[in-house]
């Protein structure tokens, strides 16, 4: 099966600045990330994905310094002449920020840009999610900026914790024309009863908003090795919300190389999904991260892995 990854990353802070991976360490869902303070570039990704028949992937921003968000899509588009690696890519923007109409100016001129991600704001835990905080998604500022992707031929990733995502379907809502893809099925990282209960409500509202989709990817759990047994449940249910209509599979790699490998992560996808049609899972896996990132077939010529 084809394959191209929703949801990867390359950087190399020999030469460029990430500031949560060159300076000082920050809060981090799966913990220590020391593992990753070193470069990762298109050769290190094609040895991860050996076992696959990787056909193309979207490169995801890395949250470059946003002194220079532009500085990243420079830089991968020279990753691109010489690797054929990524396909596409989300790149960078402060949506609050005076300089988002000129960034995202210029990245609608861009052939391989197709969206932007910005992590709005979020509450710390369900029931603190207070409308208008700043650089939040109801934030009239953060609006303004947003309301410029769609002019610009741009879609937007989402990553925001499930609590948020009342908000995130009024802003569907409220901007219909812009497309939404979220990041890391809604970050189900509490597997309580308690907690998949909110995750499902707060997933199934935000999936009724005929404009968003939903990127399978993101699924450790702190201090736990990645398992079909723990995350089996998770998948078959975001299908289950979305359609496999509507649905993409992602490595986020390297990142989620600190919970297992890309065969272990990859292939659990593939076991899980055993049971749908091939036109399916061909959609899950491939045509529809073709479909929603305007990637052209064929991407490149074959490489060997």
């Amino acid at each position: 099966m084809k394959i191209i990854d929703a949801h990867q990353h390359f950087w190399d802070i020999e030469t460029n600045h990430h500031p949560w991976l060159c300076d000082q360490p920050v809060p981090f869902r799966y913990g220590d990330y020391s593992a990753l303070q070193k470069n990762y570039l298109p050769e290190d990704y094609r040895d991860d994905a050996k076992c696959f028949d990787l056909a193309g992937s979207v490169l995801v921003e890395a949250e470059w310094t946003p002194d220079d968000p532009q500085g990243e899509v420079s830089w991968v588009s020279q990753l691109r002449k010489q690797a054929q690696l990524p396909s596409v890519m989300v790149a960078q923007v402060w949506l609050h920020r005076d300089d988002a109409e000129a960034v995202l100016s210029s990245y609608g001129q861009v052939d391989f840009v197709r969206g932007i991600r910005h992590k709005p704001t979020s509450a710390t835990a369900p029931g603190k999610v207070v409308p208008g905080t700043p650089k939040s998604m109801s934030d009239p500022n953060w609006r303004r900026g947003y309301a410029l992707l769609a002019p610009n031929g741009l879609s937007f990733d989402l990553q925001t914790p499930w609590w948020q995502l009342a908000e995130a379907r009024e802003l569907a809502e409220d901007f219909p024309e812009t497309s939404i893809f979220l990041n890391h099925t809604g970050l189900p990282a509490d597997r309580s009863k308690e907690g998949l209960s909110g995750w499902r409500k707060a997933m199934k509202h935000f999936a009724q908003a005929p404009n968003t989709a939903v990127k399978i990817s993101g699924l450790g759990c702190r201090d736990r090795v990645w398992s079909v047994a723990e995350n089996h449940r998770v998948v078959l249910e975001t299908i289950e919300i979305f359609s496999p209509q509507r649905c993409m599979f992602a490595s986020n790699f390297p990142v989620d190389g600190l919970v297992g490998s890309y065969k272990t992560i990859m292939g659990g996808f593939l076991a899980i999904t055993e049971p749908f049609s091939e036109a399916e899972r061909n959609a899950m896996f491939h045509d529809n991260a073709a479909k929603f990132y305007r990637i052209n077939q064929p991407l490149f010529p074959k490489k060997a892995l």
